[in-house]
């Protein structure tokens, strides 16, 4: 009987675990990769969306396009998850595995911070960037905010990423000296781990005129007189408010009692759970990493080496090492990365190097090489 893997979740974690079985195992093991969406979109695309440097349409990778030895895609709502039995039952039925991989990321709590789900306000699901783009584009007068509600957040330099190509785009359209950019997060440094990344984005906010305002975050928003309550109970005025929300674990997840302060507690170095057979990668576990995709794509390689061994009857992998790289627009067409390690050390630790057109094209590689791996396209 073959083994059965239940992935749920098809995000960088879920893709990257399926693909790697199917390359190890093919028709030897029966991985069937769940998700209630019908296509992935990269996440990093979503600014591009926003300022209109691309189409939804152009990014949007559709799941029926992964044909893998092995590999079932199923588009489906969980329903109900019980890690004991490994068993899951969605709107269409019923999975039993063998062993059981949660990977569905994170979800956005807009209710934790009153007045952020009143229209417009957030910029970090696909389809508020899509309705934020026409909001951003005809913005050309007073002050913007971009507001960080909560941590952890996921790819920590992305508001950094929303400030400098604002700005890029209100000089491009001749606007730039009527309009504030004020950037509000809870770190007290743009990117903790890296000094030397953050000294470059502070740089390049103060070359801007660019506020950035540290240890802070928006509470609540009276979206009628255009007000923001920041945690120390100051108030900030804006005019175009691009938020991002308070993220949580999925209902289904919390309601499963995998939970522990709102996150699937892990080991970290074979990102299994409490439970046996039981694995959590990417946004949704506690690990030490941050939310990223990148760092669920390298959980996600060693819960498919452990689960191939396993089949194989191999001695256990390597273990989790808790590496990644992330890429950060600087505008201007030009690209930077931070490489960071977080397990190795006693504190995670960051290498920064500068902004490239080279490292553009790198990044373009990175989406390129794992739209093809995954999807085929």
């Amino acid at each position: 009987m073959k083994t059965r893997v239940v992935v749920l979740g098809a995000g960088f974690g879920g893709l990257e675990l399926a693909s790697a079985l199917s390359e190890a195992l093919g028709e030897a093991v029966d991985v069937t990769l769940i998700d209630r969406a019908d296509a992935f979109v990269f996440g990093y695309s979503k600014l591009d969306v926003m300022f209109g440097r691309t189409t939804l349409d152009a990014v949007w990778l559709p799941y029926r396009a992964i044909a893998k030895p092995g590999v079932r895609f199923a588009r489906e709502t969980i329903t109900s998850i019980d890690p004991r039995e490994r068993r899951v039952r969605t709107d269409r039925g019923v999975h039993d595995a063998d062993y059981l991989v949660v990977a569905l990321g994170a979800d956005y709590d807009l209710d934790a911070t009153p007045g952020l789900g009143d229209g417009d306000n957030e910029f970090y699901s696909v389809s508020g960037a899509e309705r934020m783009a026409p909001l951003v584009q005809s913005f050309s007068r007073g002050r913007a905010v971009i507001g960080v509600c909560g941590a952890p957040f996921k790819c920590p330099p992305a508001p950094s990423e929303c400030a400098l190509l604002l700005h890029d785009q209100l000089v491009q359209r001749g606007v730039r000296r009527d309009c504030e950019i004020e950037l509000v997060m809870p770190f007290n440094t743009p990117v903790p781990p890296s000094p030397d990344t953050s000294a470059a984005l502070i740089e390049a906010f103060a070359q801007r005129d660019i506020a950035f305002v540290p240890g802070r975050r928006p509470i609540a928003l009276d979206t009628a007189q255009r007000v923001a309550t920041l945690d120390d109970g100051s108030e900030l005025s804006y005019d175009l408010f691009l938020g991002v929300p308070v993220h949580r674990a999925p209902d289904v997840v919390i309601e499963s009692g995998m939970t522990e302060n709102g996150y699937i507690p892990v080991d970290s170095a074979t990102l299994q759970s409490r439970y046996e057979g039981v694995y959590a990668v990417g946004d949704v576990a506690t690990v030490g990493v941050p939310k990223a995709g990148v760092f669920a794509e390298g959980a996600a390689r060693v819960v498919a080496r452990e689960l191939i061994a396993k089949v194989r009857g191999e001695d256990a992998p390597s273990a989790y090492d808790g590496r990644g790289s992330c890429y950060i627009e600087f505008g201007a067409g030009r690209v930077g990365r931070v490489d960071v390690d977080f397990l190795s050390g006693p504190k995670p630790t960051g290498a920064y190097q500068a902004p490239s057109t080279e490292l553009v094209a790198e990044k373009q590689r990175f989406g390129s090489t794992r739209r093809a791996r995954w999807f085929g396209l």
